[in-house]
């Protein structure tokens, strides 16, 4: 399992995710009142990803530090402010909103449960070995930040 740690890139992962996503819509239908609703909320959702994600992105490229999920070991500093004070991982977390958004789109209760997988998988391939290298390359900084802020929302 240690060979997935940080082997594929966060939006093949969600790619996967929102085709299984697709597939699955069928199953089981969702309440008529959230099908009645769900293009404008769905759009809400996503965009909100959108932000998030664009937001983290942003804060990276102005600290001059890697955005690249594959080399967290090449990070050359910590950034803390803007949106990742309220959150370790806003690239993630847009993933994840847009994952949400592409649910509520398809109007079906089991597509809205698979963005669980999104997280799952992130964590355990992803998040924590990156927190782990990063934590040995900025030591307490970055555990008096995991401390502070939150990994997702």
């Amino acid at each position: 399992m240690k060979k997935l740690e940080l082997l594929i890139p966060p939006p093949i992962v969600a790619a996967v995710i929102a085709i299984l996503m697709w597939q699955v819509a069928p199953i089981l239908p969702a309440p008529e009142q959230l099908a009645n609703h769900h293009i404008i909320l769905s759009s809400i959702v996503a965009f909100a990803g959108f932000l998030s994600a664009a937001a983290g992105v942003f804060a990276v490229m102005k600290n001059k530090t890697t955005i690249n999920p594959h080399s967290p070991q090449k990070t050359s500093r910590l950034v803390t402010s803007g949106i990742f004070s309220y959150t370790r991982n806003p690239m993630y977390v847009g993933i994840l909103l847009v994952l949400g958004g592409w649910g509520l789109y398809l109007s079906h209760i089991a597509p809205l449960l698979m963005p669980l997988l999104f997280i799952l998988y992130m964590n355990r391939f992803q998040v924590i070995p990156e927190e782990r290298i990063l934590e040995q390359k900025f030591g307490d900084e970055f555990v008096n930040y995991m401390r502070d802020t939150r990994r997702w929302i």
